[in-house]
């Protein structure tokens, strides 16, 4: 049986695979940007310091995915047009998301800079943290504009089948990254120590770098030159606009709902301890390092199914996202197994602090268990965006996570004594519905295109 389904999918696993492994690559240079922070300070600043950066990265994730949601909105269409050989219609496509994107950016920056800032004070954190936190967050805000940039092209030559170069690009961002902070927060080479406003200055170098460095690949490079035939950097029409924010709006919506759970999960067991939340600061980070990797399947399967889509071929639709399916419930066994068995090893990446890392041992656990949710429930997601289903599934998630996810988390870290464990059995419970929701939802979605062909034919 195993070999019969091996063989009727190989051929969607291949495709998929050399897709997804450079967006994989891509995917977790973003997250190590975050992660490389939190290693960082963990090192060389100290406990405090750390429960400041996963402080700002709670919130301030929970404001970028508003604007990584709107730059995935491209991806599809690109995806479809290629499918339909339209490739004037992908520059106009580029233009409109840069656009967008870039007013996205500074609002976003905006909002940071003047609303978050000045609210950090009332959120009953720590006064240490807090003190930490403001100009690590001033720093991150500036590095929107330029990321968004990035995120553009990123996502224009993505949709296109192009994924090696934009994880090359990540790689070597994330190695500037890692050095600049490295000297800056221990104040190496005639610098000061900056402690945690040091990383936070090396991702805005890093995000700016990468920017200016992916928008040249993408208007020089001869592999873009027949797309870019109708590409203005001014134009911006109304049709297509709304085509872009029609789908990413919605996965911005998408983000925030399942981010804002993880935020509010970090500031509630923020307010149970500083130890607490570093060792909650570790866990989310190894879980999310592996959730980057669901997330680079999930990008390639909404390529596929939109180019699939654009050529009217459902059945390969189908079963190239099933093949996805079968993927990353593959990868996420084996790293829930890693997860399990390394529990009281690998939280010594982050901190020498034996309480954070006694309890981080134990959320690991957890997470071990949830990832396998998580990994399922957001290719669920990446497959219905590329046939351009993204209302329901917006809904489902702010089902999953508000209605469900962190109620029962609540209840049970609080009124049942569970502390932090009882949150992230409420997030994990929250992931478990989503994923069975929207694996109905690509059943019944897909079932209905081929249908629909038959009935046409």
């Amino acid at each position: 049986m195993l070999q019969t389904l091996f063989a009727k999918y190989k051929p969607y696993y291949k495709e998929n695979l050399i897709l997804a492994l450079p967006i994989v690559g891509s995917q977790i240079g973003h997250m190590a940007v975050h992660m490389a922070d939190s290693i960082i300070v963990g090192q060389f600043a100290g406990t405090v310091q750390l429960a400041a950066v996963s402080l700002v990265n709670s919130l301030f994730m929970l404001v970028l995915v508003l604007g990584l949601g709107i730059s995935y909105g491209l991806t599809p269409l690109i995806a479809q047009a290629n499918g339909r050989k339209d490739n004037n219609e992908c520059g106009r496509l580029l233009s409109n998301s840069l656009i967008i994107n870039i007013i996205t950016g500074i609002f976003l920056y905006c909002f940071i800079h003047f609303g978050t800032l000045a609210v950090i004070n009332n959120i009953g954190q720590s006064p240490d943290v807090v003190f930490h936190a403001k100009p690590y967050l001033a720093y991150l805000s500036l590095s929107i504009v330029p990321l968004m940039i990035f995120q553009t092209f990123k996502q224009f030559a993505e949709g296109l089948g192009f994924t090696l170069q934009a994880m090359l690009i990540s790689i070597f961002g994330n190695v500037i990254n890692i050095v600049i902070g490295i000297i800056l927060v221990r104040g190496m080479f005639g610098f000061e120590p900056m402690g945690v406003s040091g990383v936070g200055i090396s991702t805005l170098i890093d995000r700016t770098l990468m920017a200016i460095v992916m928008a040249l690949y993408v208007l020089k490079s001869k592999n873009f030159k027949i797309f870019l035939k109708e590409f203005k950097i001014y134009a911006l029409d109304k049709v297509r606009s709304l085509a872009i924010i029609r789908i990413g709006a919605p996965v911005a919506m998408q983000y925030i709902f399942e981010i804002s759970a993880f935020s509010g999960a970090a500031i509630i067991i923020g307010t149970i301890g500083t130890a607490e939340q570093a060792a909650h600061q570790i866990a989310i980070n190894l879980a999310a390092f592996t959730y980057m990797i669901a997330s680079g399947i999930a990008s390639s399967a909404t390529i596929k199914t939109g180019n699939y889509l654009g050529q009217r071929n459902f059945t390969d639709l189908r079963r190239s996202a099933i093949a996805s399916y079968h993927v990353v419930i593959g990868f996420m066994v084996f790293t829930a197994l890693l997860f399990v068995l390394a529990n009281t090893i690998l939280p010594y990446i982050y901190t020498k602090d034996t309480a954070v890392i006694a309890i981080a041992a134990q959320l690991l656990i957890i997470a071990g268990f949830f990832q396998l949710f998580d990994g399922t429930q957001v290719v669920g997601l990446g497959v219905l965006r590329g046939i351009g289903d993204v209302n329901v599934p917006t809904i489902i998630t702010f089902l999953s996570y508000w209605i469900i996810g962190i109620p029962v988390g609540y209840i049970l870290g609080f009124h049942f004594n569970l502390g932090e464990k009882g949150i992230w059995y409420g997030l994990t419970f929250g992931l478990l519905t989503a994923s069975i929701l929207l694996f109905f939802r690509f059943q019944f979605k897909t079932r209905l295109l081929i249908q629909q062909k038959i009935n046409v034919e």
